[in-house]
């Protein structure tokens, strides 16, 4: 294998083009340079494995997460093909580039960041890459350097996927785990889980001094998969449950508002998740 090296420099803070890079929507844009309908399957934390999935997710490659150092590195370690979403055993082939590692640092300060990537490459593969990567860097330099369009949030637990369906769907869970802290309460919700169908949740300050209806119109519902919707202010979100390694990684990806900051409100929606983990896995 060869190693091959490429960077950009891109008018955006650490964070943001860290979050430009591995953010759900933002990751299946720019690497759709590479193939239309690329995604990654993971709970993206250090050691875990990650699964590099093409169009319709039958095939790709099984990797592991080396180095996850958040806003500086991120490393892989690909080790074998996928096929109809199954591990493959080392061919040929694969052995040649099985332990290949592929390594993103990112360096800079007072806004400004370079993505450097390095990656070990097999002979036949090294014009296609050197053609395609630096035209997927151009797509990333353009999601960081835009308006955020979305932000991801997402938990993993051990729990079966039809009660993490379950319990994230019905009304009388929803209740119960609806809210960022303590001080609040969800004190109402219904759910017509369909297409075409609405939703409505009340969250509220226990104290009484605030509440709002939480709501929108779900635009497709797969069941125990995926489902969408478009809040009430034309925001839209996806939720995912993915299946890996015997664990559910259920993902939200929003478009944030205007109002707050893209940090209050990544922090607000995860917190959520953390809390309906917390339901989920005690009762």
């Amino acid at each position: 294998m060869k190693k091959v090296n490429f960077s950009i420099d891109i008018n955006a803070p650490k964070e943001k083009v860290w979050n430009s890079l591995w953010d759900d929507q933002n990751y299946e844009n720019w690497t759709s340079v590479f193939s239309e309908g690329s995604h990654a399957v993971s709970d993206w934390n250090e050691g875990s494995k990650i699964y590099f999935l093409g169009p319709g997710g039958s095939g790709g490659m099984s990797s592991k997460i080396n180095i996850k150092k958040p806003f500086d590195t991120m490393s892989f370690k690909h080790i074998s093909e996928i096929k109809d979403f199954k591990e493959q055993p080392l061919n040929e082939e694969s052995e040649s580039w099985s332990g290949s590692e592929e390594r993103y640092d990112l360096t800079g300060a007072d806004g400004f960041t370079t993505v450097t990537v390095s990656i070990d490459v097999v002979e036949k593969f090294e014009d296609f890459f050197k053609d395609a990567f630096p035209k997927a860097l151009q797509k990333l330099k353009e999601i960081a350097e835009a308006e955020t369009k979305s932000i991801t949030v997402r938990i993993t637990t051990k729990e079966p996927l039809e009660k993490v369906w379950n319990y994230f769907t019905q009304p009388e869970h929803i209740t119960k785990w609806c809210f960022a802290s303590d001080d609040w309460h969800a004190p109402k919700a219904e759910n017509d889980l369909r297409t075409g169908g609405t939703f409505s949740t009340t969250m509220a300050a226990k104290d009484g001094s605030m509440s709002f209806d939480f709501g929108g119109t779900y635009d497709e519902v797969v069941p125990m998969k995926k489902y969408s919707y478009t809040m009430g202010d034309g925001r839209k979100v996806i939720v995912k449950f993915d299946v890996m390694d015997g664990n559910v990684i259920l993902t939200e990806n929003f478009e944030p508002e205007r109002q707050n900051s893209l940090e209050m409100q990544r922090g607000g929606w995860q917190m959520i998740l953390e809390n309906f983990k917390k339901h989920l896995e005690n009762n």
